[in-house]
């Protein structure tokens, strides 16, 4: 039996744990543990599994492990005058909070934007809410993708791993947002959605939109790569 790996923010947190369960074993067997339920609960938290990622950069794959809470027409987050597809997925505590690389292409900036920490399934933490937000141009179509890693009432770690100017992968992991949070995806409108308000998505698997309006007809054909 495998187990998944740990993502690296993560041993700060188990090792502090299982440094107190020592301690609370020492002391008192309840306290240490309670201790050690907290370390394997941080262990669970960080786990991070690999996944079976589609190898075709037209696809736009789930950045997130979580449920699909609304898919949407609104105005670019870039101020271009555009009317882009949001995509908005909720990540519950208990679902990967690793964070995958939902399209192929160039990374062209990262922006921190502070803001509350309301609960992240509200509507208002659409806008309200602390986040990250990075803009990758497509390597299909050259088109302008944000992603954003949005902070909730428990996630007030935003961990972004990509860097401006790199070419991120499909389905790579990106970051990590730690305790509950929330994630958007912004897509060229009229692009083919594969997904509806309510589904399950996995993140780097899940293909969620392709940017090429035949690529339908390929399904058949893709492969996939472990990552």
């Amino acid at each position: 039996m495998s187990f998944p790996s740990i993502h690296r923010h993560g041993y700060p947190f188990i090792c502090l744990a299982f440094l107190c369960s020592c301690i609370g074993f020492a002391l008192s067997s309840s306290l240490g543990v309670i201790f050690a339920m907290i370390t394997a609960l941080c262990a669970y938290f960080f786990r991070d599994p690999m996944r079976v990622v589609p190898m075709n950069d037209a696809l736009v794959v789930s950045p997130a492990d979580g449920v699909v809470t609304s898919i949407v027409e609104v105005e670019s987050p870039l101020d271009d005058g555009k009317t882009v597809t949001r995509i908005s997925i909720f990540l519950s505590l208990f679902d990967v909070h690793v964070n995958r690389v939902p399209v192929s292409g160039t990374v062209k900036c990262i922006e921190h934007r502070p803001g509350s920490f309301s609960s992240a399934g509200s509507g208002g933490a659409v806008n309200e809410n602390e986040r990250v937000r990075a803009v990758i141009e497509s390597s299909v179509g050259g088109h302008s993708v944000v992603v954003e890693q949005i902070a909730g009432v428990l996630a007030r770690r935003i961990v972004c791993d990509l860097e401006t100017g790199k070419v991120a992968k499909l389905g790579s992991r990106m970051g990590i947002i730690r305790f509950g949070s929330r994630m958007n995806i912004y897509l060229p409108a009229g692009v083919p959605i594969y997904v509806a308000e309510g589904h399950t998505v996995v993140g780097g698997e899940t293909i969620v939109a392709s940017l090429d309006a035949d690529i339908a007809a390929v399904h058949k054909d893709l492969t996939f790569d472990k990552v």
